[in-house]
């Protein structure tokens, strides 16, 4: 499958009726975010990298459109058309780590209109998706505190592609370590990892298991501890331990549980056995909030592995993201429908001290101590520079943390949703109907002894 295949049907009805009107003049796409979700203060940019490579490779062969023939029902040579259609226009975007805020363009394309919309799903899918997740790691790293953070998202990704993006994104963002082998051979991340409760189980006690474990695993060692019993477990950890003399990097891992309650129970059991160097590590169902908490409790924990609600940013899993026509043939142009309404002509965001952003016209002058955010990086369907690394990108975004305003990246649980009025007419109905019943029941008892 090339790269034109990755494309709604309708794009490709509506490239197809460009081509046929002889409408192929320069149009440009704004791809933004209308709203933060529910109690968030920034987003942060991300996907630009897979984007450019796919605008690259982009190029409607003969199997494109034989594919998109036979999914409209239509003869190859109504589409034919379309053959050789590839992406030669100009991109303008803001680099991958970067803080930016709802209403601001992500990426600005500019690009003969069919091809600037035949691009639409793929732009969106990628920026979005990889936005999301980069926007939920980066809260983790904040909730943490300094503390270390790991990826044990692979898991419960949506697939073995999205975790590794997740990976990726998670290290753009903060974590220092992932359990994704791939992800760590492909982007340069420290590997880490420990053991599953299985490996536990498949021993005859924990003592046993551990031995092996560090038997076959050299370096530093993380023992999982709360398969049966987690104080007996630590116990069990801190003896093997002791004697395997780890180092100041052997640790223990809580994966259930009260964690905080635990983490201050295995601190203890393993302080007094002369091991206070060895780390505690927390997984399970573990988020931005979760992490948040155990740090305000004072929990003794070390290390925090993040899996499932990072990877899939589990109370954010999508956002609100639009890529419209904002000029064409040199004319700027909007969408005027209610709580949509689009700003015509192409952009610049500028970026001042705390945040304090304006969108202003491409080519104005920017405002008092404003940098630009979008910055060109293809143009004539070429990159202008060579691909942007994870290093630049992590560096991107430490520097923009570090100017966050405080109300910006303060955590905040979202409040518990309202009951829907459905909801609420539902179950006032089930409470009219249960004093129905006992009225009924009563009556019908009184006229029973009644008879009698």
């Amino acid at each position: 499958m090339s790269e034109a295949m990755t494309t709604d049907l309708y794009e490709v009805t509506m490239a197809l009726s460009y081509l046929r009107e002889g409408m192929a003049a320069p149009a440009t796409f704004d791809l933004y975010v209308r709203d933060l979700p529910p109690e968030r203060g920034f987003l942060v940019a991300a996907g630009l990298e897979p984007t450019l490579d796919f605008l690259s490779g982009f190029r409607v062969e003969p199997e494109d459109v034989a594919a998109y023939a036979a999914a409209m029902g239509r003869p190859y040579e109504d589409l034919e058309p379309l053959l050789g259609l590839g992406f030669d226009g100009e991109v303008r975007a803001v680099p991958e780590g970067r803080i930016v805020l709802a209403g601001e363009p992500l990426l600005e394309l500019t690009a003969p209109l069919p091809q600037a919309q035949l691009v639409e799903t793929y732009l969106l899918g990628q920026l979005s998706h990889q936005t999301t997740i980069a926007s939920k790691a980066a809260r983790c790293v904040v909730a943490a505190a300094g503390r270390p953070v790991v990826d044990f998202s692979l898991r419960r990704t949506h697939g073995p592609w999205s975790g590794l993006q997740s990976a990726r994104l998670a290290a753009m963002t903060g974590f220092t370590a992932t359990s994704n082998v791939a992800a760590a051979a492909a982007y340069g991340i420290e590997a880490t990892g420990t053991m599953a409760h299985a490996y536990i189980e498949a021993f005859p006690d924990e003592e046993t298991a551990f031995r092996a474990f560090a038997r076959a695993h050299p370096g530093p060692v993380t023992f999982l501890v709360d398969t049966y019993d987690t104080a007996a477990g630590v116990a069990t950890a801190a003896r093997v331990l002791r004697e395997l003399e780890s180092g100041p990097l052997g640790a223990i891992r809580l994966d259930s549980g009260d964690l905080g309650e635990e983490a201050v129970r295995a601190r203890e059991i393993l302080d007094a056995a002369g091991l206070p160097e060895v780390r505690i590590v927390a997984s399970g169902g573990l988020d931005e909030y979760a992490i948040e908490e155990l740090i305000h409790s004072g929990a003794p924990i070390d290390v925090y592995a993040v899996g499932t609600r990072m990877g899939v940013s589990a109370d954010a899993a999508s956002l609100d993201t639009a890529y419209k026509l904002v000029a064409y043939d040199g004319r700027p142009v909007m969408k005027l429908s209610s709580a949509k309404a689009t700003a015509p002509g192409t952009k610049q965001v500028w970026r001042r001290p705390g945040f304090a952003d304006v969108i202003g016209e491409r080519d104005e002058l920017p405002p008092h101590g404003g940098a630009p955010l979008l910055e060109t990086v293809m143009r004539e369907g070429v990159r202008t520079g060579a691909p942007d690394t994870l290093d630049r990108a992590r560096r991107r975004f430490d520097t923009d943390l570090a100017g966050l305003p405080p109300h910006a990246r303060r955590i905040r649980r979202p409040a518990p949703p309202r009951p829907s009025t459905s909801a609420g007419l539902a179950r006032l109905a089930g409470r009219v109907r249960r004093r129905i019943e006992v009225r009924l029941a009563a009556g019908g008892e009184a006229g029973g002894r009644q008879a009698a």
